[in-house]
């Protein structure tokens, strides 16, 4: 895909601010109004270890995706009417994780399709991506009751298939969507506005490739402010990606 320019960036920043509603300037340092609470889980496997001996033989994501409906070890299961695996294409260069199925993605069995998912997508756009060019997935793949956290035990649980999952997708980037994500896949304590925008080397499994976290789309429905944060993140990832080829 050619370079965009910086008349098309410029053009596609308006139009995302169009598109978000943004009617005026914002200041330079982002307010949080709406200050998420997470629980701190352990962080994504390292080098040393892999999805484990029950999930290795698993090569193909139709498989395991089998593998997690027939799985009875994650509460959210027994709660929820649909599994979430994933949507976009496999063979993606780009990776989104965010946490967990809302509503609209339980009744349609298919991650970020509600509101926040309509703003993910629309996002995805304004820098030439789309389901056919990006994969996006979820923590769990399970809708919490009442549309709570995942509890660390929940992530836990599901982390083995995530594991594999990644490995099978075999991403060039990864974006982490939201608090969450970002603080499970990377290990970290800091905060989603200091883990932001922010190039980082991750192995999971036995994949290496680059992550960044960013804003997840259901904070930015609640909080206009944080959408031009959202969009120099979504400009590193659109660089990055013309950068590599």
């Amino acid at each position: 895909m050619a370079d965009i320019s910086h008349t098309d960036k410029v053009r596609a920043m308006l139009e995302w601010y169009q598109a978000m509603g943004v009617d005026d300037a914002v200041a330079e340092t982002p307010l949080d109004w709406a200050k998420a609470r997470f629980e701190m889980p352990r962080p994504m496997q390292t080098p040393t270890q892999s999805a484990g001996g029950k999930l290795a033989h698993i090569d193909t994501l139709e498989a395991l995706r089998a593998e997690v409906a027939a799985f009875e070890g994650c509460g959210l299961k027994r709660t929820a009417k649909s599994l979430c695996f994933a949507r976009g294409n496999p063979d993606a260069r780009v990776m989104l994780i965010g946490e967990a199925p809302g509503r609209d993605e339980d009744l349609q069995g298919l991650p970020f399709v509600g509101r926040a998912g309509q703003l993910l997508d629309r996002m995805l756009r304004a820098i030439d991506l789309t389901a056919d060019n990006a994969y996006i997935t979820n923590v769990v793949y399970w809708r919490p009751p009442g549309n709570r956290n995942p509890s660390p035990q929940e992530v836990e649980a599901c982390r083995p298939f995530l594991t594999r999952q990644v490995e099978l997708v075999a991403p060039e980037i990864m974006v982490l969507l939201g608090g969450a994500a970002a603080k499970h896949i990377l290990g970290a304590t800091d905060g989603i506005m200091k883990l932001r925008g922010k190039w980082r080397d991750v192995t999971i499994g036995g994949h290496a490739c680059r992550a960044i976290a960013t804003l997840h789309p259901a904070y930015l429905l609640r909080n206009p402010l944080g959408k031009r944060l959202a969009w120099r993140d979504l400009l590193m990832i659109r660089d990055a990606l013309d950068t590599s080829g």
